[in-house]
């Protein structure tokens, strides 16, 4: 398992540009930008492409704003890179609490306090997934 494994299966994979839940134009995986419209249309190597460059600067973000990131081990690093990616790191720095308890290696209380978000209640079984991997420092599918 590994970070990127695992947001193929979270976020899919589409070649065809698409609406998601918040109306943004969206294709590959999980991909939305100024260049995406409906109609697009992109080839397994532009979605791997774009898939690998999209990790690469979620990584350069999350490691600036929490220079203490690099300590987690892989599967909690990519916790932190899955909330990123899916709320943006503005949207992962706005779990203070959380947060801290990660830094801290409170394990269970950050994944505690991502049980009790609004993120939880908007996509409760990739939250469940991610906590338990938050809570065990190890990788669930």
């Amino acid at each position: 398992m590994d970070l990127r494994t695992q947001l193929v299966d979270e976020e899919g994979r589409r070649k065809v540009a698409y609406l998601d839940t918040r109306g943004n134009p969206t294709i590959g995986v999980g991909h939305t930008g100024p260049e995406v419209h409906l109609g697009l249309i992109w080839d397994d190597e532009m979605i791997d492409k774009t898939l690998d460059a999209d990790i690469a600067a979620k990584r350069v973000e999350v490691e600036y704003a929490l220079p203490w990131f690099k300590n987690l081990n892989e599967p909690r690093q990519a916790v932190l890179l899955q909330m990123a990616f899916q709320m943006g790191t503005k949207g992962l720095l706005g779990f203070p609490n959380t947060l801290a308890a990660v830094h801290d290696g409170r394990w269970m209380d950050a994944a505690n306090g991502m049980l009790a978000s609004r993120w939880y209640q908007q996509t409760p079984h990739r939250v469940d997934r991610l906590a338990r991997q938050m809570a065990t420092g190890a990788w669930v599918s």
